[in-house]
């Protein structure tokens, strides 16, 4: 009787609005770390302004002229070193915990950030790029922790839209530096105080997170029993005897990833996906410069205006989502491909109109910039949290492949960019930029929709790794399972 009473009361909990639990806050100090963390990314593109022409934003403090070339290499030094470190922390995750992985990289680059305006000082440009390069190795380890993580904590049902409203974070992060730079290289504390900010702010959050922060619910000693008792039967209907076991015991399938259509299918959807956007995000300020004539890099407020856009957008994808979730007519994997379809060809149309925009509509240049950026957020819905869906076990390492990949796509993008313009004024040319992209998103969603999937894949619960210890403990789990 009192068993029944417990699965009717958890019913109700999963059913009704549960208020403000653990895994919430769990989310809540993701969106947060990553904040701070995308903050520590782009800090130094907005500073390298003021630290190259500090007499004329604020003369009190030291300035290091940079060539464009030297310029370019400081800047991606950090990614570099970023996508390095994307497979292995997935591994790292999955062994150690999401919570010391995100923690041990955030405590490293805060540091780092601390140190920047020294490193400058005393190696100048050389040493900043080891220091960029240190940041960003570091900053690798934070999506797959973070999916590691939201594995654990999050009922499928959920994982949609909570998982949007951690990532937009990242959004978040972007803005706050975009806008806050301006202010603090022209305060007293110059253009070093913007790395003191963020990275200030980084060692803030590290301690807030070693507090309460937690890799599993079984981890949390806040948590109440029956948050605990919702979260574990949800995510009982993903798993199998095996997938009890420590991960450290269960062999990754890399060759099963590799062959895996859904997955490929994810992974071509992450890989377009970061080539429009840091194509539009790198590329469309310099082109709305040059062919239509109005600077938008100059101005705070139109360079946040596309982050802008994708973090309030959000929002109403997310309730969307959740109207469909109410329809147990409408499955998941329709869900998926709906809103990475959304977040993809909306922009691929949008991308095409832009390349056919007069000088004279410079304006509507920027609006389209603005919404192609921001409706791109619906990916968050889509492909974004499908590693999740295909393998609880291993959504930290799958991350880690599908970002290092996407991530070798966004570094690419700019080069091909440089192939195509050879002059900068030219409309023509700066089309084709457009339709290349454009093709990237129409064969990237095409593959998602064809191949994606949403169910948990047969190598998420792979055999035990060969070990003679391992033979008692896996007949004793198997006996305890015949018994329930």
């Amino acid at each position: 009787m009192a068993n029944s009473n417990g699965i009717a009361k958890n019913r109700r909990f999963e059913d009704e609005d549960s208020g403000f639990g653990m895994r919430h806050l769990q989310m809540l100090l993701i969106f947060c770390g990553l904040t701070v963390g995308f903050a520590m990314r782009v800090n130094l593109s907005v500073a390298v302004v003021a630290m190259t022409n500090a007499t004329t934003v604020n003369p009190d403090f030291p300035e290091y002229p940079l060539s464009e070339k030297t310029k370019s290499w400081v800047l991606s030094s950090f990614f570099w070193g970023y996508v390095m470190t994307q497979v292995p922390a997935g591994a790292l995750a999955r062994r150690f915990g999401g919570k010391v992985t995100l923690l041990t990289g955030v405590s490293i680059c805060s540091l780092m950030n601390l140190l920047t305006p020294l490193c400058a000082r005393l190696g100048g440009w050389s040493l900043l790029c080891g220091l960029r390069f240190i940041e960003g190795l570091c900053q690798g380890v934070f999506f797959p922790s973070c999916h590691t993580i939201i594995a654990h904590w999050l009922p499928p049902r959920e994982r949609g839209s909570m998982t949007t409203y951690a990532y937009t974070g990242s959004q978040f992060g972007t803005i706050l530096m975009l806008v806050t730079s301006g202010l603090l290289a022209s305060s007293a504390g110059g253009w070093p105080s913007i790395f003191y900010a963020s990275g200030g702010c980084g060692i803030v959050w590290v301690f807030v997170y070693y507090i309460w922060g937690a890799s599993t619910p079984k981890d949390s000693k806040n948590i109440t029993a029956e948050e605990v008792q919702l979260i574990e039967m949800q995510l009982a209907k993903e798993r199998t005897v095996n997938a009890e076991l420590p991960s450290y015991r269960q062999a990754t399938p890399w060759l099963s990833f590799l062959t895996s259509g859904p997955f490929l299918a994810l992974t071509a959807a992450h890989c377009v996906s970061a080539w429009g956007y840091w194509t539009l995000l790198t590329q469309i300020p310099s082109y709305i410069n040059n062919v239509l004539g109005k600077d938008i890099k100059s101005n705070a407020l139109l360079s946040a205006l596309p982050y802008v856009a994708n973090f309030l957008l959000s929002f109403p994808f997310v309730w969307l989502a959740k109207c469909m979730e109410k329809r147990e007519s409408i499955s998941l994997a329709f869900s998926r491909k709906f809103f990475n379809t959304i977040g993809q060809y909306i922009p691929m149309c949008l991308l095409v109109a832009l390349g056919y925009v007069t000088k004279e509509q410079d304006t509507l240049a920027v609006i389209l910039l603005t919404f192609t950026v921001g409706i791109n957020t619906a990916c968050h819905l889509g492909f974004q949290v499908n590693h999740i869906d295909l393998s609880p076990n291993f959504a930290g390492t799958l991350m880690g492949i599908s970002n290092a990949l996407a991530s070798i796509m966004s570094l690419s993008a700019p080069l091909l960019v440089g192939v195509i313009v050879t002059d900068k004024h030219d409309a023509e040319q700066w089309r084709i930029v457009f339709f290349v992209a454009a093709g990237f998103y129409l064969v990237g969603d095409g593959l998602f929709v064809l191949f994606g999937r949403a169910d948990v894949q047969p190598w998420n619960d792979p055999p035990a790794k060969r070990d003679h210890k391992s033979i008692p403990q896996m007949e004793s789990q198997k006996s305890d399972h015949c018994d329930k």
